[in-house]
């Protein structure tokens, strides 16, 4: 017998990768277009909060990522990842708790610090400035999603023992 592997044998293998890549650029697509919609809702909540209220820009930016957050995670649950659904209920909030712990803290750290740096120490507008921090945490934000939050299998991992 010889120990090369067939042709045969590698082609569910190379097909099943083709496929978790169409499946991973297509999540990455639902990702970004829920993250529009959230850059829409945190540069809302942050002009009502620094325009409106006059809260202080790093206290407003807080507010504004923190509500992009519960959004975010809101539709990344039914339609990013929507093949990947919650068992049961407590497990949608144990996905919210670390989406909040992963994401959230990403954003709001990446954020504040850039907006720190950006606003008060290069003197650039503040709008312009949420949106390089929100570009800025993107990538890490999906991939956090993708391995931490939503992880495949997850379903089976939460009060299956």
């Amino acid at each position: 017998m010889s120990s090369q592997p067939s042709a045969v044998s590698d082609q569910p293998s190379a097909i099943s990768r083709q496929v978790n890549r169409k499946q991973t650029v297509l999540r990455w697509i639902k990702f970004n277009f829920v993250g529009g919609i959230g850059i829409g809702v945190q540069l809302a909540a942050l002009a009502f909060f620094r325009s409106w209220l006059k809260f202080d820009y790093l206290v407003a930016t807080g507010l504004a990522v923190e509500i992009a957050v519960i959004h975010n995670f809101l539709w990344h649950e039914r339609f990013t990842w929507a093949d990947r659904p919650a068992a049961r209920p407590m497990e949608s909030l144990i996905r919210l708790a670390k989406f909040n712990a992963s994401n959230g803290a990403v954003s709001l750290v990446g954020n504040l610090l850039l907006m720190r740096l950006l606003v008060a120490e290069l003197g650039c507008n503040y709008v312009a400035s949420n949106l390089v921090a929100i570009g800025a945490c993107s990538l890490a934000n999906f991939l956090l999603g993708e391995r931490f939050v939503f992880q495949a299998g997850a379903e089976n991992a939460v009060g299956s023992s």
